[in-house]
């Protein structure tokens, strides 16, 4: 009998081969909960304090379980709670069984993990594994002795061997990665800040205390880990040297070392095989095959891939909307047949999505938030939402270095001052592009401190607030919130949407982004005009009996000409 049905899998498999894309067939759907997922990336500190304290905290959210529901978002990704003495908001982990005390407790994360599930939530967490705290219990030992049973948890360079060889410092102040110390006549590793050592996985040993880790939320009921700069978790430990330079584009030489997929497969083994969770890692490789390697089913790693090449395109000076359309395309074209990918234009780590994508003057900034938003919940992957852009939240632009929270750009800051550096051009580049920008608080109504907080917010709340918030936006039908409620709706209804074939339309069309969702037969247009007036596009004959999805305007164009910022979907027949 198993030898008979695995003829019959074989046979069918060439069948439906000869018949077009195995995605094609309804019944060849491999139907997997993150994969129609709509996740909503929530970043504790900015979403709601609820003791005023000027912090955002978990009763915080829990006091909002209900408005997060009533979006229709099915997963939450939420940003570190983890113990921290909070150098970089909490990607600096102190304990990792512990919750943050500006967060809360213990049983108030069990509190909220229980109200996400009773609301049909399932809830993805951040687990930061490259480096932990400086003030964590492993680090303490670590550099209390050479001899430690935890100095081989972290990369230690003895100073009697010379001052290692350079490597580079994404937030230190002088942009060197070694970092002397005294204790053990030593130098340390920090690819990130001074307080964020880099742990050594080529100790077995540390890296049984990592599934441990997992596996304590994973039995508390968490339904998946985002695991931050993993990529970088393999190094090559004799430390040889780069050429010169290479800090110019360090991720080859940072990213996707020997020995990942040793420890991401070992991962599988030792912990995702046991749990249906959504497992995804920062980043997706240098090139398309290290992402296939990352998130093939057959080679039991990792289920998801989130590529950020599409995300760094905007600049200050502007971007080709080509170009943009060219990069999100070939991705897709990467998973076309196997794997799947994250959907995402705004994460912690990056400005406000309207602000570099679109344009966020008030007159214009409605109809971006929408257009970019059905971007996000109409190409195929699983889209990543990020708090307040079903608002339409902006850029707050700080012109004061004192204002920035950032620990990356305060240091950089300092680097440029002590280097000569042109701190007025780059602080007006930071306006744009700084990932301060996109953790202001979430502007919940026009009171005082937009709702957020009884207090003194950590970060400053934008001043558009009074016109600018949720209490506001749930009263009009036509905001971008309700907008945005029914674009996931939308979504949740089509199956096209999710695992529909894409195909872009008009590729060299500078100022449209249109594209065709296909399965069964059903095909889904979508039309995506990023400029802020009237622009010409192809589709005119196509849409003149096609059926209104959704748009951005009560009356969409059906004709040759789309509307500024329009965003339409239509269902052709």
């Amino acid at each position: 009998m198993k030898r008979l049905r695995c003829f019959y899998l074989l046979f069918s498999s060439i069948f439906l081969c000869l018949q077009g894309p195995v995605f094609a067939q309804s019944t060849q759907i491999d139907h997997k909960w993150w994969k129609e997922a709509v996740v909503y990336q929530l970043y504790p500190r900015s979403f709601k304090d609820s003791n005023g304290d000027g912090i955002g905290d978990l009763k915080g959210i829990i006091s909002k379980l209900d408005y997060l529901q009533s979006l229709g978002i099915t997963a939450i990704w939420l940003n570190p709670v983890y113990a921290s003495p909070n150098d970089d908001n909490g990607y600096d982990i102190s304990d990792y069984r512990a919750i943050m005390k500006e967060f809360g407790t213990m049983a108030d994360f069990d509190a909220l993990l229980k109200g996400m599930h009773q609301r049909g939530i399932k809830l993805v967490m951040d687990l930061v594994v490259n480096h932990s705290s400086d003030e964590h219990e492993w680090f303490k030992q670590s550099r209390s002795a050479r001899n430690s049973p935890y100095r081989d948890y972290y990369h230690w360079w003895p100073a009697e061997k010379g001052k290692p060889n350079y490597r580079y410092s994404l937030f230190d102040v002088n942009h060197d990665a070694w970092m002397y110390d005294s204790t053990t006549n030593a130098y340390y590793l920090h690819y990130f800040s001074r307080k964020q050592p880099d742990l050594n996985w080529e100790n077995p040993k540390l890296r049984q205390e990592i599934y441990d880790i997992m596996r304590f939320w994973f039995d508390k009921g968490i339904d998946g880990f985002r695991l931050d700069a993993f990529t970088f978790v393999a190094k090559d430990i004799t430390f040889p040297p780069f050429p010169k330079g290479y800090e110019k584009n360090f991720m080859p030489y940072y990213s996707m070392q020997p020995h990942l997929h040793d420890y991401l497969k070992e991962m599988y083994k030792e912990v995702f095989s046991k749990y249906d969770v959504l497992s995804v890692a920062e980043g997706a490789g240098n090139t398309p095959q290290d992402a296939h390697d990352l998130v093939d089913a057959d080679r039991q790693e990792l289920n998801m891939a989130y590529p950020f090449e599409w995300v760094d395109i905007p600049k200050p000076e502007g971007y080709s909307l080509v170009h943009l359309k060219a990069v999100i395309s070939k991705w897709d074209s990467i998973f076309a047949q196997k794997g799947w990918l994250s959907v995402f234009l705004a994460n912690h780590d990056n400005a406000r999505m309207v602000s570099r994508f679109a344009d966020e003057r008030p007159q214009f900034r409605n109809l971006s938030s929408k257009m970019l938003n059905t971007l996000v919940l109409t190409l195929r992957g699983t889209p990543y939402c990020y708090y307040g852009d079903e608002l339409g939240m902006v850029n707050i632009r700080f012109d004061n270095i004192a204002d920035y929270n950032d620990v990356a750009l305060r240091n950089e800051y300092a680097y440029l001052k002590k280097n000569g550096g042109d701190l007025k051009k780059w602080m007006e580049d930071m306006k744009f592009s700084n990932r301060d920008n996109g953790r202001t608080p979430f502007q919940w109504d026009n009171s005082a401190q937009a709702g957020f907080s009884t207090g003194v917010p950590w970060l400053k709340v934008n001043p558009n607030y009074p016109q600018l918030n949720a209490a506001q936006q749930e009263k009009d039908p036509n905001s971008n919130l309700n907008y945005f409620r029914k674009l996931i709706r939308l979504r949740k209804k089509e199956p096209t949407l999710v695992y529909g074939a894409y195909a872009q339309v008009d590729a060299q069309n500078p100022d449209v982004f249109a594209y065709t969702r296909t399965l069964n037969g059903r095909k889904i247009l979508v039309l995506l005009n990023f400029r802020s007036k009237s622009v010409q596009v192809k589709h005119g004959e196509a849409l003149k009996n096609a059926q209104l999805l959704i748009s951005n305007y009560a009356s969409p164009s059906r004709k040759n000409t789309l509307k500024p910022l329009e965003a339409s979907v239509f269902l052709l027949k």
